[in-house]
């Protein structure tokens, strides 16, 4: 999927894309004089039966695909607690707004989805502290098709 965007997009012939990882671990384009845009970024996320692929020719780029399942064994309050230190207070009682345990753990996985997003573009993996990262997510509820643009990202409780 990778080689295929690059080659597409960047006209760079199948046998001479050259990818490699950094230091943690995040694939990028080797830098090479043959490309036209040296900070060209992507990221690609994958569950189930899907898969997307995100580029841009200049800025980071993460992207990060959840599906709503069940969170194994215990009930969605127990997995709520064990995970309590990846969200802040406010990210929490934005999850607890809703009285239905299903669009608590829907808003869960956005505010996940959204976070490893954003240590997938910076490139650092999951050793960064979630709680860093708050998400102040507008509009709640989604519509299907539609593009929405006013979730605020604060890191260390300044907006970004």
């Amino acid at each position: 999927m990778i080689r295929k965007l690059v080659a597409e997009k960047l006209n760079i012939p199948w046998n001479h894309i050259r990818l490699q990882r950094t230091a943690k671990g995040k694939p990028v384009l080797a830098k090479d004089s043959s490309n036209p845009y040296p900070n060209f970024n992507f990221n690609i996320s994958h569950q189930g039966d899907y898969a997307v692929l995100a580029a841009e020719p200049e800025l980071q780029v993460g992207i990060d695909i959840m599906k709503t399942s069940f969170p194994g064994r215990g009930s969605i309050p127990e997995f709520f607690h064990i995970m309590k230190r990846k969200f802040t207070n406010k990210e929490w009682e934005t999850i607890r707004s809703f009285k239905d345990e299903w669009t608590q753990l829907d808003m869960f996985y956005r505010n996940w989805a959204l976070k490893e997003s954003f240590i997938k573009a910076i490139g650092v993996g999951l050793g960064f502290e979630l709680q860093r990262l708050e998400f102040d997510l507008s509009p709640l509820n989604l519509d299907i098709g539609q593009v929405y643009k006013e979730t605020r990202l604060f890191l260390d409780g300044e907006e970004e």
